[in-house]
């Protein structure tokens, strides 16, 4: 099966013409989207999958965000726990009574696969029913999606990002809370980040959690992790936190390629 990558395109940039290009917002995330699809497509050839899995998950990257662009339009933030649940809306909207998905690909096979993986993109942690080669496309694209926030997070005026002044943003700090999980090796749950500083951290842990050795090699390439730890925080817990959280993934990092 293979899908008319040209059309998807299309499409997509079809349906954001109905959002305003000029809003930071929507921008960055019609660049995030064809970044993440490429990705996936990158990742997928990494561990060897058929041609018919790279093209799948490839179109996984361009339909993850699909529920971003009226989220933003309707609540005017990236924030899910202040708005809804991007995943969880962006599938309602292919997959639901709109039906999105059709303009999309021609075909259903994938269909439910397909929604699975993109409810799932943004979970804590994966439904443990998922195996197989459902899992293996669920871990592809969030481990795409990882590599290319980190990417936004220097790219993008982080007040943009995270609707704040600079003066905020500057002087936020950063909680023992939020520090705890990162000495543990693993994201931070967002339940309890609450200042742009603690989120910038809980981007950073994200790396903890790339699945796939090619995902690290495109996180170290495009090098913007460590340029996260160059953000010209005012705030002591911030610059501490951000020194600690460095410590903590290199050492995490060098671990895994020993044991490798």
């Amino acid at each position: 099966m293979k899908i008319d990558r040209q059309k998807v395109r299309e499409q997509f940039a079809a349906y954001t013409r109905n959002y305003d290009p000029n809003d930071p917002k929507i921008a960055l995330k019609i660049a995030h989207t064809y970044r993440v699809a490429d990705n996936c497509e990158k990742i997928a050839v990494s561990l060897s999958l058929t041609e018919e899995e790279i093209e799948f998950a490839w179109l996984s990257g361009m339909l993850h965000d699909i529920g971003r662009f009226e989220q933003v339009k309707r609540y005017n933030t990236f924030i899910d726990s202040e708005s809804v649940d991007h995943a969880e809306f962006g599938a309602n909207l292919l997959f639901g009574d709109e039906g999105l998905i059709t303009e999309y690909a021609d075909f259903r096979s994938w269909d439910n696969e397909l929604e699975t993986v993109i409810r799932q993109h943004n979970k804590y942690r994966i439904d443990e029913s998922i195996s197989g080669k459902t899992l293996i496309f669920c871990n592809i694209l969030r481990d795409a999606d990882k590599v290319d926030i980190l990417r936004v997070n220097v790219e993008t005026p982080m007040e943009e990002i995270y609707n704040v002044t600079e003066d905020v943003l500057f002087n936020a700090g950063v909680s023992e809370k939020v520090m705890e999980q990162v000495r543990e090796h693993h994201a931070v749950n967002r339940d309890i980040m609450d200042s742009p500083a603690e989120h910038l951290i809980g981007h950073i842990a994200l790396a903890f959690e790339l699945v796939y050795p090619k995902s690290w090699e495109l996180a170290r390439k495009q090098g913007y992790l460590y340029k996260m730890f160059e953000f010209p925080t005012r705030n002591a817990s911030t610059k501490k936190a951000l020194a600690e959280s460095r410590t903590e993934l290199e050492s995490f990092y060098s671990l895994r390629m020993r044991n490798k």
